[in-house]
């Protein structure tokens, strides 16, 4: 039986933002990442990321008191067997005793069952698109957009726009939240004008309203005809909330990056309040869990449009028929990441993002990069 020999741990991280992006309510960091390497005996290599928003250091710490032991030595082929193992210490006193926190241990457990997958689909010598179901090879991608930062005004707003049209976009992400309604609706405004009448404006509240502001909101929106609204509504009552904003607007309604598992997701799903989940496997559930989701989504008849990393998502999206869309970030100073990280990054044109051909994630991770933004955390001794 091949199993586990060697696993690396990195931190990625960005160089500190000149002028911060703003959501509604919070800094959005240019690069904070796990990056996880697993390799066989025979040498093959898988790698996952994950991501965090807050603190990096907890989600690190887990692998300087024994955490690897878990890991090394379990067969890479069989995914779920690890994910759950590593999920599953979220329940334990060990996990207490360590004090490995749970975000953490679900944070690393996506990024080691993205690794396994990737080897997955080296040893097969298929891309994971098609492994997980192999639906398409090429997927819509959106820009996501008019990020908040201290000093811009409308005027910058609309050149930032315009500078995406002329770079061939198709569908932009606007964040809203942050600003009066009536400011924000301008800016709402600004974009659809920019953008024309036939490209997608989506609209991102990051959980900023409380339920009559997203009512009031919706109806200032409908004209505007959003492709969809993202997260409206506050984090302590969102899925009931959301459902009850569906029913007193015609746009379509999004969410679930915020839930910290899969199990958050679905109750999304049974609550019925959405037409779009954008779950996370950077973040939750890995690809073990992103299947789950997706089958559950296509047989629910609700759009997957994974947040982030469209590198990563992109596999999963192309396997299924419920894969709508994924999520870029173009500007390097908000994700240098997408820019660097990767020798051969799969092609951005004209609003469609192309898989590549190569087995697996199908990425290969630039040494230049990793200088740049990588700190090794730990290697385990063979």
């Amino acid at each position: 039986m091949d199993t586990i020999d060697t696993i690396e741990i990195y931190a990625l991280k960005g160089p500190e933002q000149k002028k911060p992006f703003w959501v509604s309510h919070f800094i959005v960091p240019n690069a904070n990442e796990l990056l996880v390497k697993i390799k066989t005996k025979d040498g093959i290599e898988g790698f996952g990321l994950a991501t965090s928003y807050t603190d990096i250091t907890p989600i690190l710490k887990p692998f300087s008191n024994g955490l690897a032991d878990f890991i090394v030595g379990m067969n890479p082929y069989q995914p779920e067997q690890i994910y759950n193992k590593i999920f599953n210490l979220t329940d334990t006193r060990i996990s207490n005793e360590k004090k490995w926190s749970r975000e953490a241990l679900i944070r690393i457990s996506s990024a080691v069952d993205i690794a396994c997958w990737d080897l997955i689909g080296k040893k097969s010598g298929l891309p994971l698109y098609q492994l997980f179901g192999g639906f398409r090879d090429k997927v819509p991608c959106y820009v996501t957009c008019a990020y908040y930062q201290d000093g811009k005004d409308n005027v910058q707003l609309r050149e930032e726009i315009e500078q995406l049209v002329a770079d061939g976009h198709q569908g932009f992400k606007g964040k809203v939240g942050g600003l009066s309604l009536s400011e924000d609706i301008k800016r709402m405004e600004i974009i659809r004008e920019v953008i024309g009448p036939d490209k997608d404006l989506m609209v991102d509240v990051n959980r900023a309203w409380d339920l009559k502001t997203a009512i009031e909101a919706c109806k200032l929106l409908e004209p505007l005809k959003p492709t969809w609204l993202e997260e409206p509504l506050r984090w302590e009552d969102d899925r009931r909330q959301t459902k009850i904003l569906s029913k007193r607007t015609t746009i379509p309604l999004s969410g679930g990056e915020s839930e910290i598992t899969s199990y958050g997701c679905r109750s999304f799903l049974e609550e019925d309040a959405i037409q779009i989940l954008q779950f996370d496997v950077t973040m939750f559930g890995g690809f073990t869990h992103g299947r789950k989701l997706a089958a559950l989504c296509e047989l629910n008849h609700v759009d997957v449009a994974p947040h982030h990393d469209c590198y990563i998502h992109a596999q999963l999206v192309a396997s299924t028929p419920a894969g709508r869309i994924v999520e870029s970030f173009p500007d390097p100073e908000r994700d240098p990441l997408q820019a660097e990280l990767f020798t051969n990054p799969p092609e951005i044109k004209n609003g469609w993002l192309t898989l590549n051909k190569e087995p697996g994630l199908g990425l290969t991770i630039s040494e230049d990069a990793m200088k740049k933004f990588g700190s090794l955390i730990y290697k385990n001794k063979k």
